[in-house]
């Protein structure tokens, strides 16, 4: 992890709003429309170090801790929130095999991934299995020195376009335990994908479904070891909900920031909307909820980075809180706009479907609450036990 000063901080914040001003935001609408992939602007983006953030410095990514990393996608979501998702996904991929990868593994697929010439694909998700993905049934059976993995994953960003996919699949007994996580190249036999599909939003990045039918990878490939596969997927998920809860914050600012320019400019029964005063406390409450949910995000950093106990907890916290408020400030903005802010030329209701997949993906946002509420009660269960007349007084 690299420690950065103040001002490189700056340095590097500045260079991330410029290609999201350059490459993302000019863009984002034709995108949307015409369901584009921005493959040659993501490569740019890989110049300048965004395909492996968090990677670290010696294996070719940038090192950076998640303290600046979230402050990296808060940016990129201005420019376009599901540009930006995607390369938290992608991100997230890189991460896994820098900290969980072999030196021959990481050499296989570490400069493809950081210079963003190829992308990574995360596999957990199945048809029957999304929240609770312990249950997932993806087969790999070994066979000599390789294993055959069969099934069939879900709602896979990326699918299609990845030169890796990260798979999780079951080697064992039923349950977490029995879950190991293979590397499978994109030209491997038998790896297959679904049509895509039609969403509400992040229409810029495609989703599909994978397909192994039988596909060899071999032993090599698996990351981490045998029965490790959940472990890794949950751990990689922390970072991924923050990264997301980040895009939410950097969505929901640049309409909020629409807003408040539109607002000024349009007049009604003679006077601006901004001296209204519903339209005053409506800026007031988004932007103190803005606020609010970007120190829960840096508080989910800070945990990250210190490897606090509590961090997936905090993480999850940080997750709900700020997509949730990213989603209900975007949504309040359109609303702010009235009827223009229904077309498509204002770019809000881009913006608003675009964040609404955010309280679903990463895990959903009732399953965040679960997290968080167990964690509170489990510490509960822990403390010294008062006696009725103590409680009583």
């Amino acid at each position: 992890m690299t420690t950065v000063t103040a001002e490189e901080r700056t340095a590097i914040l500045d260079a991330v709003r410029e290609f999201a001003d350059t490459e993302l935001a000019p863009f984002a609408a034709e995108r949307d429309e015409k369901h584009l992939f921005p493959r040659e602007s993501l490569q740019k983006g890989g110049e300048l170090g965004l395909g492996g953030i968090y990677v670290s410095e010696e294996h070719g990514g940038t090192g950076l801790d998640r303290a600046d990393t979230v402050a990296i996608f808060e940016e990129l979501a201005k420019g376009d929130p599901a540009v930006a998702s995607y390369i938290s996904i992608h991100n997230m991929v890189a991460g896994m095999i820098d900290v969980y990868g072999d030196d021959e593994q990481r050499a296989q697929w570490l400069p493809l991934l950081t210079s963003m010439e190829g992308f990574g694909a995360y596999c957990l998700t199945e048809p029957g299995a999304g929240s609770d993905a312990a249950a997932i049934a993806t087969s790999a059976i070994r066979e000599g020195d390789e294993y055959v993995l069969t099934g069939v994953k879900q709602f896979i960003s990326g699918a299609g376009e990845a030169s890796v996919y990260i798979v999780m699949a079951r080697t064992g007994e039923p349950g977490a335990k029995g879950i190991t996580a293979f590397l499978v190249p994109a030209d491997s036999a038998g790896l297959s994908f679904g049509a895509p599909e039609k969403k509400m939003g992040w229409h810029a990045q495609p989703t599909r479904q994978v397909i192994l039918d039988a596909v060899r990878v071999p032993a090599a490939n698996v990351l981490a070891g045998e029965g490790r596969g959940f472990g890794i997927a949950m751990s990689a998920l922390n970072g991924g909900r923050l990264n997301i809860a980040a895009c939410s914050l950097g969505g929901a600012q640049w309409a909020l920031d629409q807003a408040v320019r539109y607002v000024h400019e349009r007049f009604t029964f003679g006077d601006p909307l901004a001296e209204k005063q519903s339209i005053i406390f409506a800026i007031a409450d988004m932007e103190t909820e803005l606020r609010a949910a970007r120190l829960m995000v840096r508080d989910g950093a800070t945990a990250m980075d210190e490897g606090a106990p509590d961090a997936a907890m905090r993480c999850a916290a940080a997750k709900r809180f700020a997509t949730d408020v990213g989603f209900r400030v975007a949504n309040e903005a359109l609303q702010l706009h009235g009827g223009y802010g229904y077309l498509q030329d204002y770019g809000i209701e881009r913006v608003v479907r675009d964040l609404r997949v955010h309280q679903i993906l990463e895990g959903t946002n009732e399953i965040m609450r679960l997290i968080v509420g167990r964690e509170v009660l489990k510490t509960d269960a822990s403390a010294p036990r008062l006696a009725p007349a103590q409680r009583a007084s």
